[in-house]
């Protein structure tokens, strides 16, 4: 039986992590209400130009717009993978390169992995083909900096390099909830059939310089809310963790003290019968 020295340093111990846990749960607190508002306000933009994109392209006949949609024989592929750059986040971060796993198993590619977040990175520098890491893109996250890295795999894949592009990142779903997705980059999705558009654009100054601007955006803003979407859920999923660890040392710690105070009981118990059994003996003495 542990002594109860031991069983106070172990309590003080506990109430120190108790400390750190909720400390870090409301600090994830605080960052998750700015990175949900900013995942809510980009959503209805992306999916919006997505679908004007659609619409334009489905009936319009241009030849620009194949650079980016045209199906083509896959021969390599490039997985953008999401993660953060910091753990303690339950299964955030392993869900996601479990997700990965999973597609390169799946693949008969070859494989080029561009990794956003250090424990992507750190999964994966050893053993796969890392294309790019952008792993400090979180120091100062924005759409320029999501920009900068997707013009150089936009170019790759313009000249070849890369047949598909696909993202896998954990898409926001709540505080508690978070879904791993892996979505198509390029070549972009479109109507299925031409004329599924039921929308009349006039187009100033022509449809293909239109064209040629809002596709690459509309790439480079589906990535950008993938990484806005995986910034929510780590903060939610490293809220609902640090309160359920919490939870789990407060429960610790009141076995603890239990324990200590039955033991603490059982000493002074055996200290009172010892000085009775002595005096005892003295008296028959």
């Amino acid at each position: 039986m542990a002594n109860l020295k031991e069983i106070r340093g172990r309590i003080t111990s506990i109430s120190s992590t108790m400390q750190i846990t909720s400390a870090m749960k409301m600090v994830s607190a605080a960052k998750l209400k700015k990175a949900t508002d900013a995942i809510v306000m980009l959503r209805p933009y992306s999916e919006k130009l997505q679908e004007i994109i659609e619409n334009v392209s489905s009936t319009t006949d241009l030849e620009e717009v194949a650079t980016y949609t045209a199906e083509r024989e896959v021969k390599k592929v490039l997985f953008i993978v999401v993660t953060s750059n910091k753990g303690l986040a339950g299964a955030f971060n392993s869900s996601v390169i479990k997700e990965l796993n999973h597609q390169i198993s799946n693949s008969q590619h070859e494989v080029e992995i561009l990794s956003v977040g250090k424990k992507v990175y750190d999964a994966v520098r050893r053993s796969r083909n890392v294309y790019d890491n952008q792993s400090a893109i979180f120091d100062s996250m924005s759409f320029e900096r999501v920009s900068n890295f997707m013009e150089q795999v936009m170019r790759d894949y313009r000249e070849g390099r890369f047949d598909k592009v696909f993202v896998i990142y954990n898409k926001f779903i709540n505080a508690a909830t978070q879904e791993v997705k892996t979505e198509q980059v390029l070549p972009i999705a479109m109507a299925e059939k031409a004329g599924d558009a039921n929308t009349d654009y006039i187009f100033e100054p022509n449809a293909k310089e239109i064209l040629d601007v809002l596709i690459p955006k509309s790439i480079k803003t589906q990535v950008y809310k993938s990484v806005l979407d995986s910034v929510a859920s780590e903060h939610g999923a490293r809220m609902t963790a640090m309160h359920k660890a919490t939870d789990n040392a407060q429960a610790l710690k009141n076995d603890l003290v239990i324990f200590y105070n039955k033991a603490r009981q059982a000493a002074i118990t055996n200290e009172i019968l010892e000085i009775v059994g002595g005096a005892e003996a003295l008296k028959n003495s």
